[in-house]
């Protein structure tokens, strides 16, 4: 039962040669034999790499060398992140067999610090939607409820920590990605601050909202794996000069004088009333500590939605334009000229989801809209980001619902995108800020389904919301929740 623990439990462990990193790693494994068929978090497992590499630690371990902080941890990655030698698909068909030459700049991080690679994880394709059914291999389950959705993009990296396939993942976070899944699924999703982490080696969607971030099962653990991550990077022109503290030193249990700010805007429409009620009660607790919470109002993020949607889906028109079958990826076999090979190849190649998508940027980029569309909504962002800066100058922290809703049911959103993309409208303001954010368990609703709680902070301020969310984790038990009916 050693997958039952946390990353930080596990860690202790081997450190103390209590028990050796491959019986960790094969414990693991043994789980994902057990439910990989109900859930299906995974496109590509690396069984063989993951146990040679168990076996090389803890030779390094038995020799009293040198090891990572992670001391062999067992982890798998969203499969939009590049892996050497190990494919990376994005969940399209276009990159069905696509292997990258080379490591993400988090890869290459979390191997320094001796992770264990358990493969890649399922996703939205292109991180495009918030259910994970628009990969093109498999839908993924709530391991809550295997007729429900994880929540997407990073609906594997979610499900995966659920079920205990693995002790902790990355995810991408684009306008929820991260935080909408870690909700719908019961654990820790961390949004860090727009140029924390470095996006080199991420496939990108929408490269001035797109944030890679841990999915773990308790904020204790999301500390752990954000200082391995975060830091800046040079083949990143938007990762931060800052430095990066210890996170696991913002690990205090103790609210007291701290200020929170509650919009009035996130507990209205379309927000479920037992969400709101775990939310209310939330705030709640942290005021029996001592934190001081009141309402307070951010009407600018209304066009939050309309705006992300324009901007997002104009940087993925660009950012796709690379996939025409000429260097990698898929291509169509049968095409008269050149014109026609891009066109197949990508009508082939891509899923309805991201053509949507495409074809939205495109116009909105097009030279008769692009006052109207691209930069208004540039201006508008703009504006969302001052209205944030002004409500940190009196709040420490924000608090709001992480999801409107708890997991919905396998196929109930898929013809109304609508709906769908309603499911990010507590989240993509984060992301047009460029601001930090987690979510974490706050209850369950009446149908055992998890809570999400997202807590906000200032920019380059996780300390802040890792403080908050440890305390209430503390103190109200939620914490690494395991779904009963796997």
């Amino acid at each position: 039962m050693l997958y039952k623990l946390t990353a930080h439990e596990a860690i202790e462990l081997i450190k103390k040669k209590e028990v050796k990193c491959q019986e960790i790693v094969e414990s693991v494994l043994e789980r994902i034999r057990q439910v990989e068929d109900k859930v299906k978090s995974y496109i590509t497992i690396t069984e063989e790499q993951a146990l040679e590499n168990a076996k090389k630690i803890d030779e390094k371990i038995a020799k009293g060398e040198q090891v990572g902080s992670l001391y062999g941890l067992p982890i798998a990655l969203k499969d939009n992140l590049c892996t050497d030698g190990i494919r990376t698909t994005c969940a399209s068909k276009i990159l069905y067999n696509f292997v990258p030459p080379y490591d993400a700049t988090v890869v290459k991080k979390l191997k320094e610090n001796d992770m264990t690679l358990l493969g890649k994880l399922n996703m939205d394709e292109f991180a495009m939607g918030s259910s994970t059914e628009n990969s093109a291999f498999h839908t993924t389950r709530n391991p809550w409820d295997l007729e429900r959705v994880p929540g997407g993009s990073s609906g594997g990296s979610a499900a995966a920590v659920a079920a205990d396939e693995a002790f902790f993942t990355l995810g991408s976070d684009t306008g929820g990605s991260i935080r909408q899944p870690a909700s719908l699924c019961g654990v820790v999703g961390m949004k860090p601050t727009y140029g924390r982490v470095s996006r080199f080696g991420l496939v990108a969607f929408a490269s001035s909202l797109d944030q890679i971030g841990p999915l773990t099962k308790d904020v204790e653990d999301c500390a752990i794996a954000m200082n391995i991550i975060c830091g800046h990077d040079p083949y990143d022109a938007t990762s931060a000069p800052i430095e990066v503290p210890d996170f696991t030193k913002a690990l205090v249990n103790d609210v007291k004088g701290l200020k929170i700010g509650v919009p009035r805007e996130y507990m209205e429409k379309g927000v479920n009333d037992e969400v709101k009620k775990a939310v209310e009660k939330a705030l709640e607790l942290l005021k029996s500590l001592g934190a001081q919470y009141e309402e307070f109002s951010i009407p600018i993020v209304e066009y939050a939605l309309p705006t992300y949607y324009i901007i997002a889906s104009s940087e993925a028109s660009s950012n796709l334009a690379r996939y025409d079958g000429i260097k990698y990826g898929y291509r169509t076999q049968n095409y008269e000229d050149l014109i026609d090979l891009y066109k197949k190849t990508r009508s082939e190649g891509f899923g309805s989801e991201v053509k949507r998508r495409i074809m939205l940027g495109t116009y909105a980029l097009s030279a008769g809209y692009y006052d109207a569309y691209y930069k208004k909504g540039l201006q508008v962002r703009t504006l969302i980001k001052r209205a944030f800066d002004e409500a940190f100058q009196k709040y420490d922290v924000i608090i709001t619902p992480t999801s409107p809703t708890t997991a919905f049911k396998i196929g109930e959103r898929v013809s109304n995108p609508l709906e769908m993309y309603m499911s990010d409208i507590c989240t993509v303001p984060v992301n047009i800020a460029g601001l930090p954010a987690i979510s974490i368990p706050c209850g369950f609703d009446s149908n055992g389904l998890p809570i999400g709680l997202q807590i906000i902070g200032k920019a380059f301020d996780e300390q802040t919301i890792l403080r908050v969310a440890y305390t209430y984790e503390q103190n109200s038990g939620y914490r690494n929740l395991k779904p009963q009916n796997l």
